[in-house]
């Protein structure tokens, strides 16, 4: 997904439009502050283009972040060219220091595929863990709460250029699959980029029993927008 500086662009410019990034990151910020009022330091795993990193950088001191995407890594590199960032896999990622507080935003650990990837993810962030950290993930949708057939729409025009997004989704198993067809219109011309991500539709239960298998006290904070909520897991 993403792997080119193209579609790393288009995804900013239809989720920034579709987001509220600062909001999100207040309302993590006041999950991890409401468990560990001194958290100072953050590593965000699967950063994307930095975004959600660059809005956790007003909330916390010393903000870091990771991404597998080399696309998503250079489009965050180029947003946030002080802060460290690491080319790394979220399933084994071994950084050498740790950290207060580790988020995974934006339903990323759904791209994980089975359930030993998520338990093997979830222990890898505890490594990487102070002292009475804080781990918050925010999930893919559940088997009980995913729409099969489910089909969204968004149109953004900025600068003289249109994007438009539309994505089906399917179920296969305890997978989703979404295709996605972008067209992306400017004086130019007029382009169009296809792709198909899959999700991986893991229990509850599963998220719970990776965060405690790795040590942690999890805990399911739903979300009121109606999104997939917030797993926040506090470590000893």
């Amino acid at each position: 997904m993403y792997e080119s500086d193209n579609a790393a662009d288009v995804y900013d410019l239809v989720y920034q439009d579709r987001k509220d990034y600062r909001a999100e990151a207040e309302l993590v910020a006041g999950l991890v502050r409401s468990r560990r009022p001194d958290a100072a330091t953050l590593l965000d795993v699967a950063c994307g283009t930095g975004i959600h990193l660059e809005a956790f950088a007003s909330q916390f001191d010393h903000v870091e972040g990771l991404d597998l995407s080399d696309a998503m890594f250079s489009a965050a590199r180029r947003r946030l060219p002080e802060v460290t960032l690491h080319l790394a896999d979220m399933r084994t990622f071994d950084l050498g220091r740790r950290y207060d507080v580790i988020t995974c935003m934006f339903s990323s650990i759904g791209y994980l595929s089975t359930g030993p990837d998520l338990e093997r993810t979830l222990q890898s962030m505890a490594r990487h863990l102070t002292p009475g950290g804080v781990v918050v993930v925010e999930p893919w949708y559940f088997p009980d709460t995913f729409i099969d057939r489910y089909v969204s729409g968004h149109v953004v025009t900025r600068d003289g250029r249109t994007v438009a997004r539309v994505a089906h989704s399917t179920r296969e198993g305890d997978t989703t699959r979404m295709e996605i067809h972008y067209l992306d219109a400017d004086k130019d011309g007029i382009r169009h980029h296809d792709e198909v991500d899959r999700l991986t539709l893991f229990g509850r239960d599963q998220y719970e029993s990776a965060f405690t298998q790795a040590g942690g006290q999890v805990e399911y904070v739903t979300a009121e927008s109606g999104g997939p909520g917030f797993f926040v897991g506090v470590w000893p």
